[in-house]
């Protein structure tokens, strides 16, 4: 769980139809080096990441990134019953920096200058579902991670 932490998302990926693994396995398999172009000079890069870094956020929206994180932890006096039954671990601090982090990112794809907390929604699943870890009890009555997180917005409001 350590280690997953590390990773800002966890982003579930289907697997490819027939087609497109078929192209995956031909372009992967044949020897052949693909071309790489280059998008971003290194420094380019690191402006776009000054840049995220400078968005403002609200301190109602910060506040419900945090309240939303700490709910997901059974030991938190906000965690609700069911979080109490059904989660053996949840989400450390650095799951609130993330949702803030990827909320400034995900304002600026979208032309905004500053986050919501319809952001920090948005990225609540790909930001928390692999740091809340479901107890036997979640997993006896098929409970997700993913059911943690729904259960955490609709019960957690901004």
């Amino acid at each position: 769980e350590a280690q997953l932490d590390r990773f800002m998302f966890s982003i579930d990926v289907r697997y490819p139809a027939l087609d497109e693994e078929l192209r995956i396995v031909q372009a992967t398999t044949s020897g052949l080096d693909a071309p790489v172009d280059r998008v971003l000079t290194p420094e380019q890069l690191l402006t776009f990441r000054r840049l995220v870094l400078s968005v403002p956020v609200a301190d109602h929206v910060a506040r419900y990134a945090v309240r939303l994180v700490q709910a997901s932890r059974p030991v938190s006096e906000t965690a609700t019953g069911f979080v109490k039954s059904y989660v053996s671990w949840g989400a450390g601090p650095r799951a609130s920096q993330f949702l803030i982090i990827g909320g400034k990112a995900r304002a600026l794809m979208d032309g905004r200058y500053a986050v919501s907390t319809d952001d920090i929604r948005a990225l609540a699943r790909p930001v928390l579902r692999h740091r809340i870890i479901p107890n036997f009890h979640a997993e006896a009555e098929r409970i997700t991670s993913d059911d943690v997180v729904g259960h955490l917005l609709e019960q957690v409001t901004p």
